[in-house]
């Protein structure tokens, strides 16, 4: 693979894979036992929700990160530093603050149902108390930070040519994965799993996957100028990917079997407790594997596209950006109808996602759309 920026089928179908499975997360958190908030919660519960929930939240996000780091040294040396921040303000920036501003308070108000005005509602929660409701661009400020602090890093690194690394072995992955899990156990011992603090007072970040998070955009930005996703040979990438498939069932077959055997609690979301140390391990074995399993899966069996693919694809962000929208609404829509929660989960899944790629595939085409989502 050279080192020329050009366009990855198999890239494309793995992030519109992620983000069909960030809809499908979403659709699910009234219907499971999430730790996080939402809007909106039913008494009954689908205890199999619970492990989909744990298993998506170790790898999806960070895959998405080590993504965007992989495709960011190629836009810096194409576009250079000043135009690389200007196109990540713009195609990151501009969403979070029209999201932030325009499109989240109204829906706060009418879900908080307060008895004062909206303009007041707006002054007090947004102006006096700083709470400002980004919910899921909270990546896209990440993104933006991170695309910041590697500008900073090649204006002040002097650009040079560096030996090769081949990718890493097994040992390395080994060395990786240990050192993710004590770091990760290490943060969660004050930041547990689902307690979102406010970085710099702006930026809403949960910390327990702090460490997976930076470490694989880091990871990307390694992977690109060593052409890793080319040289990594596809049985190491296979081995990977039945430890993290492996792994991820382990964890659901846990779930399901623990009540009936009386099997101990293994899991816990934080504190210096040795069941979140087996946790935090666990859960960066199933990043491990996956991440790079996927990739290295979806390079050598799923790297071209038809037209509806690439329709599919070029949606992707815009899918990212509107679906929040349109999954509460479905969710909304049914949440009175006597069907239980999986049934519901597959409607809101069924009806929302079509209508999220029609809508976003709509939306861009409007000029002022196109400057974010082109």
């Amino acid at each position: 693979m050279s080192g020329t920026p050009t366009r990855l089928d198999f890239i494309d179908n793995l992030r519109l894979f992620l983000t069909v499975l960030v809809v499908a997360h979403h659709a699910a958190q009234p219907y499971g036992p999430t730790g996080g908030d939402w809007p909106l919660f039913k008494p009954e519960r689908a205890a199999i929700l619970g492990p989909f929930f744990a298993v998506n939240a170790a790898f999806f996000m960070g895959l998405f990160f080590f993504i965007s780091g992989y495709f960011l040294p190629a836009a810096g040396d194409r576009k250079g530093l000043k135009r690389l921040l200007q196109d990540r303000l713009q195609r990151l920036g501009i969403p979070v603050l029209f999201f932030a501003v325009i499109v989240f308070p109204p829906i706060l108000y009418q879900l908080a149902s307060p008895s004062i005005s909206f303009l007041d509602f707006f002054v007090q929660v947004y102006v006096k108390q700083r709470q400002i409701e980004v919910a899921h661009l909270w990546f896209l400020l990440h993104l933006l930070g991170y695309t910041v602090l590697y500008a900073l890093w090649r204006s002040v690194a002097q650009r040079r040519s560096v030996r090769s690394i081949q990718p890493p072995g097994h040992r390395l992955i080994v060395a990786y994965w240990l050192s993710l899990s004590l770091i990760t156990f290490l943060v969660r011992t004050h930041y547990p799993i689902d307690r979102w603090v406010n970085l710099f007072g702006f930026v809403p970040a949960e910390l327990a996957h702090l460490p997976q998070y930076g470490s694989l955009f880091m990871l990307g930005i390694v992977a690109y100028r060593h052409h890793w996703l080319g040289q990594m040979p596809t049985a190491r990438g296979m081995t990977w990917l039945r430890v993290g498939v492996g792994a991820g069932l382990l964890r659901y077959l846990y779930s399901v079997s623990r009540t009936h055997l009386a099997l101990p609690e293994l899991i816990a979301g934080g504190g210096f407790d040795w069941r979140s140390l087996v946790w935090s391990g666990w859960e960066a074995l199933i990043c491990v594997g996956l991440c790079l399993g996927l990739l290295i899966l979806f390079r050598d069996r799923f790297n071209s596209q038809n037209k509806w693919l690439k329709l599919l694809s070029a949606n992707a962000y815009g899918v990212y950006l509107i679906h929040l929208l349109v999954i509460l609404y479905c969710q909304f829509l049914v949440a009175d109808w006597a069907l239980g929660p999986l049934v519901k989960l597959v409607l809101v899944m069924v009806v929302g996602t079509p209508i999220c790629f029609v809508l976003s595939a709509l939306l861009r085409r409007a000029p002022l759309i196109q400057l974010v989502v082109p």
